[in-house]
């Protein structure tokens, strides 16, 4: 446990809730895509799939930390969990706010060409994107990097002159 606490920077125990959480949902991850890739096998098979998928998504995940570990200004290196699990309830939760209002908004596939009510759905997404990413990095105690990196993606939308 000292090596893993080592590797990651983690000077408190609290901090360990991160790793923690990122990798149930590691595990909740992998076994949701094996029961969409083999729903009609049994249990046993799903469980060994979602074992499989869990440690190659690790290893990418552990992967993606070496690459932007240079890249991205943490202060220490379990942050890195932090910021990732931000930028997955923000994606999640953004499809689960934008649903509702596409609906609210009367855009449906029935009376909207299929190619433009996906290109809507997908802007009103990134709408919603934008917002929560900011929020829930407040919640999870990393606004200042999640409103650094909001101004970097609104400049390379074009939108730069909007924020300061």
């Amino acid at each position: 446990m000292e090596k893993f606490k080592k590797r990651w920077e983690i000077t408190q125990d609290w901090q360990l809730l991160f790793p923690l959480i990122g990798i149930i949902a590691l595990a909740y991850t992998s076994y949701k895509i094996s029961n969409a890739v083999i729903s009609k096998f049994g249990v046993i098979a799903k469980v060994l799939l979602a074992v499989a998928l869990f440690f190659i998504l690790l290893r990418f995940t552990l992967f993606l930390f070496k690459k932007l570990e240079n890249k991205w200004i943490l202060d220490q290196k379990w942050e890195m969990i932090r910021v990732f699990i931000v930028f997955a309830i923000t994606g999640s939760s953004s499809m689960f706010v934008g649903r509702p209002v596409i609906k609210l908004l009367g855009i449906t596939k029935e009376n909207l060409n299929v190619f433009i009510y996906w290109i809507l759905f997908i802007i009103i997404g990134l709408v919603f994107y934008q917002i929560l990413l900011v929020f829930f990095g407040f919640l999870f105690g990393q606004f200042r990097f999640f409103w650094e990196f909001e101004k970097k993606m609104l400049k390379r939308f074009g939108l730069g002159k909007f924020v300061n």
